[in-house]
């Protein structure tokens, strides 16, 4: 398997790392941390060398209650770091995470590979054609409501059965865009309960088709450090045990704050697999 970014290809043949570069001052664990260029490069740089697959840059915080940003609040976030992350970084494979197309549309024009997008295109109907214009990648992540109000109250019937339809709906609505290189999210975390988060880690290979690569972000979630009654800075531990449990249920893809932990925990796995017959 593998995956096109534009003019870029990201080879799954085994699984790989996304690290995350939050830009945000307000996000649950590393919010603030990123303060300046030299910050940036540096983090960036230690993901790279602990062999990150890609980088995924934020500038908008999706956690719990967090409030949408303006368009121009986000852009002015993130499209500096990308210009500055291609500069030093050419080789690397630029994840940009937004849900609103005209932020997207910029960090493409200056050379971003993929977009990730945790309303999977439900929030501005024009990031699906943003997206195809550039030929770019496009992960789609299931979330029940937003940000602001997703964990009030998160319900389902069958929370298999309506992320896999939701990744049904949305995958046919790329395919119809022109949308030809995808990876799926179920959204852990997001509008979701413990239960739903770990029934969906249960059955991770039946939301989506073989064909198309699955992303597991649950790097220091509450579903790891609630369980531990803990906290996200003390949840690296907890992490890499569901890491493990995504990566032996199919996971292609771990969205990381921890690089060099998470591909230890490919590392491992993969030698524990090739004892399987």
């Amino acid at each position: 398997m593998q995956l096109t970014c534009r003019n870029k290809i990201l080879s799954l043949h085994r699984p790989g790392v996304m690290g995350i570069l939050n830009l945000t001052p307000d996000s649950f664990y590393d919010g603030g941390q990123l303060k300046d260029d030299r910050s940036l490069l540096l983090q960036a740089e230690r993901m790279l060398r602990e062999g990150a697959a890609l980088l995924d840059v934020g500038g908008m915080s999706s956690r719990p209650g967090a409030l949408l940003l303006s368009p121009t609040e986000e852009l002015q976030r993130v499209q500096p770091a990308v210009h500055l992350l291609l500069q030093y970084f050419p080789d690397c494979i630029l994840s940009i995470d937004t849900l609103q197309a005209s932020v997207a549309e910029a960090c493409l024009q200056t050379g971003a590979h993929l977009i990730n997008d945790i309303s999977a295109g439900t929030y501005d109907h024009r990031m699906l054609e943003v997206v195809s214009t550039h030929g770019a990648a496009y992960c789609l992540m299931h979330m029940q409501g937003l940000p602001h109000s997703m964990q009030e109250q998160p319900a389902y019937t069958d929370v298999v059965q309506e992320v896999a339809a939701f990744f049904i709906q949305r995958v046919a609505a790329c395919t119809q865009a022109g949308i030809r290189h995808l990876v799926l999210d179920p959204g852990f975390g997001f509008g979701k309960t413990q239960a739903h988060n770990y029934t969906l880690l249960r059955y991770l290979r039946a939301l989506a088709p073989p064909h198309l690569p699955l992303l597991c972000g649950v790097s220091r979630k509450s579903m790891v450090y609630k369980v531990l009654q803990s906290g996200p800075k003390e949840a690296l531990n907890g992490t890499t045990v569901l890491h493990t449990l995504a990566l032996l249920q199919g996971a292609h893809i771990l969205r990381a704050h921890d690089v060099r932990e998470a591909q230890e925990a490919i590392l491992l796995t993969e030698a524990y697999r090739q004892t399987e017959s």
